[in-house]
């Protein structure tokens, strides 16, 4: 375990009875959240962060949950002791979303209707929907305005989605990596991932849990078109070459030639397909589809981030080329028109997407020199 780590954590659930009502017309009557929480809350209870996941993210940021784990939270390069959202200075939160699959409720938990998993009729979610929830956790907690709200990613399109819908309870927003709509590249990715999970035989049209089965095959064929997409071509060239992991490119070979490339996507393939929902991931990557920062707005981005009152930290990454830094740029000049504070830096990285998860020297000194400031204030 490092010693940089804040040391071993225990997941939170929060039961919510007061009926929640979604973007899409329904309502949850009740529902539950499991978060995990890292540093301690100041007297003033100002000094809160709420981190905001991605896609495929979790509760489960920072720390480790035995003494044996030996992989720590996803996002332990960034929360800690010393770390740009120090836990010496900073109390954070980390929720799974709605709609999830590491405890919150979502489509592998009972339909209270039915005594059955929810399945494909758990509700269809906005990320305001998100936010709304995740403001009611505020509450239980006793956190009336976060000193920040971060995320990367789907993380950050919340954050930003934070800032529109509850300008008064949060004094910084922190969007990384991110975006205030998808392209229509990026959703047809989407759309590829999803028809892959739907055309698994063992989808059986979202029921799958009710039939005792796994799309298993269908899943770990999205996860692999995801995870080349959150790679650059120079890391995949740095990472994997042309390297061979068995057999020979010689004519005539008695074995056949694999990659080491396409040994590693299956292999991350199959771990995604054993820890994680069909149903929840076909809602997450919808989530994604459907957020647009400004169409209420009369599409207009400036007049959405009127609505806002903090100010902001926008990151990007040289190679993303999924939330390219032109997206990024989009956002900044619509907060500058906007009049709201913001700066904005784009990290030269070659890791692409998932550079945001990545210790980046520079990446982690711009994040934690601006995440001082926000001390600073509380």
């Amino acid at each position: 375990m490092k010693t940089s780590s804040v040391g071993i954590v225990t997941p939170q659930r929060a039961r919510f009875d007061e009926p929640l009502a979604l973007a899409c017309g329904r309502v949850l009557t009740a529902y539950e959240l499991v978060y995990e929480t890292y540093g301690t809350l100041n007297s003033a209870r100002s000094n809160a962060v709420l981190v905001c996941h991605a896609l495929s993210g979790h509760h489960h940021a920072a720390g480790y949950h035995s003494a044996e784990d030996r992989k720590p939270g996803w996002w332990d390069e960034c929360i800690g002791p010393g770390k740009p959202i120090d836990t010496n200075h900073f109390f954070v939160v980390s929720l799974n979303n709605l709609g999830g699959c590491h405890g919150s409720t979502g489509p592998t938990s009972i339909n209270p209707a039915t005594g059955a998993p929810w399945g494909p009729d758990f509700p269809s979610l906005r990320v305001r929907d998100w936010v709304h929830s995740q403001a009611r956790l505020a509450d239980r907690l006793g956190i009336d305005c976060w000193a920040a709200v971060v995320g990367g990613s789907l993380g950050g399109m919340q954050a930003m989605r934070w800032a529109l819908l509850y300008p008064t309870r949060l004094r910084h927003c922190v969007v990384i990596a991110s975006a205030m709509r998808l392209s229509a590249q990026n959703i047809a990715f989407n759309e590829i991932a999803r028809q892959a999970i739907q055309a698994d035989p063992g989808f059986a049209d979202g029921h799958y849990l009710a039939r005792n089965t796994v799309p298993a095959k269908g899943l770990a064929l999205a996860r692999m078109v995801g995870h080349i997409t959150y790679l650059s071509d120079d890391a995949m060239a740095d990472k994997f070459g042309r390297d061979l992991r068995s057999g020979s490119l010689e004519l005539g070979g008695e074995e056949p030639a694999e990659f080491q490339v396409q040994s590693y996507l299956r292999y991350q393939g199959n771990q995604f397909s054993g820890s994680f929902d069909a149903n929840t991931y076909i809602l997450m990557t919808q989530a994604l589809d459907f957020f647009d920062l400004a169409r209420e707005y009369g599409d207009d981005p400036v007049a959405a981030f009127r609505e806002a009152s903090c100010a902001f930290l926008v990151l990007s990454f040289s190679t993303d080329w999924r939330f390219s830094p032109s997206r990024s740029r989009e956002i900044v000049d619509a907060l500058i028109a906007a009049d709201r504070p913001v700066t904005y830096a784009e990290i030269e990285a070659n890791e692409g997407h998932d550079a945001f998860l990545m210790p980046i020297p520079r990446y982690l000194a711009l994040f934690g020199a601006y995440m001082q400031r926000v001390r600073g204030a509380c």
